[in-house]
Order: structure tokens, then C-alpha cells, then sequence
């Protein structure tokens, strides 16, 4: 089966995955140490989350997000442009950058929904200088990322075919061994592995199952195309299976896998 995710709202997608993308940017580039002065590029930027978080963090020369959703380059480009962000419409396999023109290549919950990863990577090398930095961030599907482990398990007790739309199924480069693998398949140096660690704090169980019900990313995708009784039949499921506090706020850890390296 072939699965494409959407990606067609920024306020859509914010409200699903942005508040967590905000945290775990601000953890990423804690761990990165990157000088400021520096000239960024943030593929698959979304709704430009990333880029936010290193204008406010890193005093950076500029940043151009860059991602091949039009509505997500529009909103970002409303909520989150300043005088040194701009953000453009670009594909991550062929990005329309000349070579060398970046200090810093990042890119954050999207390497793995570029159809060819490691093509993703030549270009992400292509555009940085020889030195530069290297880095990206994913999600640990499979062990670290329950907000999203709890839906996949329960969408698959109801529904078999919930499993082939699984992230961690799909995407097995979102491992520590699959991150170091790739960017020692593309030739960089000095290679990192680091967790990033969250935690997903939810008022109430409404709080969680909202933002699935946007249809914007894989498991508020594969949610629209289910019919109303088995989304109801999910919906009880992780009412049942989600740990609540007396006051009903649910906290999940969350971990993502971070890999960095020196373009040689």
C-alpha cells in the first residue's frame, strides 16, 4: 500500500505536532553548541518551528526554511519571518541553493518523509560548506515517543491495517544505528548520536485526541481515512489504555534520535 502523508495546514499541523517540535528544537539546539554568526538552512521546515527556535536561540546571520509544502511555506512564512528568516517553497532532493552556501544544515521530524534519505542528505551536504554542520532530529518510533506508540498500539488492536501505516514500520532509519548508518553512508565526520528528551503534557484526554482529528501527519492521516466506528473504537481504547492524573492531564515521555556531523 502506498501511504502519502498531508501536509497542507501550518495551524493544522502546529496544533498537532508543533507544540512538541518547539520543545524538542529547543533541546536540539541546546545539545548542537552552534556559534552565533552563522548562515542556517532548515529543510522540511513545516510550519518553521525550527527556524524560530534557532532566530530566538542562536543569533544566527540568517535562516532559510525551506520545505515542498506551499501551505506550509505560507504560514510560516506569515507567523514566523524576520528580517534574517525567509522561508521558500523547495524540494529536499534537489534544493535551489548553490553549493557551499550554507555554515549549518538541519532539519527536524523530516528527514524521514523525503522519499530518498540519503539523496535528502547529499543535498543537505551539497549546500553546506566544507565544515559545516551536519544535524537532524526524528522521532523514536518504536521505544521513545509513547504519545505516539500508545496510538499506533491502540489503532492496531482495532484495526489490523493501522500497522502498515505504523512510523515505526515505515521509516527504520529512526533508530540511533539507522541515523549513524546513513550520515556514515554519506561520508560525514566527527559523528554524534544524542536522545532528546521531552515530556507530552496534555490537560485532558480531549487535549490528546483533538489534534488527530486535524488530518495532518501520519496518525491523523491514517485516522481520516478509518470510518466513525472505528475511530470511536480507537478513541475508547486509548481513553482506557492513557495514564490520567485525579484531574485527567496526561504526561508522556517522549524521546527523539539527534545525529551530527562534519561535512569533510
Amino acid at each position: 500500500m502506498s501511504i502519502t502523508d498531508k501536509w497542507t495546514s501550518g495551524a493544522d499541523y502546529d496544533q498537532w505536532m508543533g507544540r512538541w517540535s518547539r520543545l524538542l528544537a529547543q533541546e536540539f539546539l541546546k545539545w548542537l553548541q552552534i556559534p552565533a554568526g552563522l548562515r542556517w538552512i532548515d529543510v522540511c521546515c513545516g510550519s518553521g518551528v525550527l527556524s524560530e527556535a534557532i532566530a530566538e536561540l542562536n543569533a544566527p546571520a540568517s535562516i532559510v526554511g525551506a520545505d515542498i509544502s506551499a501551505e506550509q511555506i505560507n504560514f510560516a512564512s506569515q507567523h514566523r519571518a524576520r528580517a534574517n528568516v525567509t522561508f521558500e517553497t523547495a524540494d529536499a532532493m534537489n534544493l535551489p541553493f548553490p553549493d557551499g552556501r550554507f555554515d549549518v544544515a538541519v532539519c527536524g521530524l523530516g528527514l524521514n518523509y523525503i522519499p530518498d534519505p540519503g539523496r535528502g542528505l547529499g543535498e543537505f551536504c551539497r549546500v553546506t560548506r566544507p565544515g559545516g554542520t551536519i544535524a537532524v532530529y526524528l522521532w523514536d518510533y518504536a521505544n521513545g515517543a509513547r504519545f505516539l506508540r500508545e496510538f499506533w498500539d491502540a489503532a492496531i488492536s482495532i484495526d489490523s491495517e493501522a500497522a502498515t501505516f505504523d512510523q515505526a514500520r515505515r521509516f527504520p532509519i529512526c533508530t540511533p544505528e539507522g541515523l549513524h548508518g546513513l550520515f556514515q553512508q554519506g561520508k560525514l565526520k566527527d559523528l554524534r548520536v544524542h536522545a532528546l528528551e521531552i515530556v507530552t503534557s496534555f490537560t485532558s484526554f480531549d487535549d490528546y485526541w483533538e489534534p488527530l482529528l486535524t488530518g495532518q501527519g501520519s496518525a491523523p492521516n491514517y485516522l481520516a481515512t478509518r470510518d466513525k466506528k472505528i475511530q470511536a473504537a480507537i478513541r475508547e481504547r486509548l481513553r482506557a489504555a492513557l495514564p490520567a492524573s485525579a484531574p485527567g492531564a496526561i504526561e508522556l515521555p517522549a524521546r527523539a534520535w539527534a545525529v551530527l556531523g562534519r561535512r569533510p
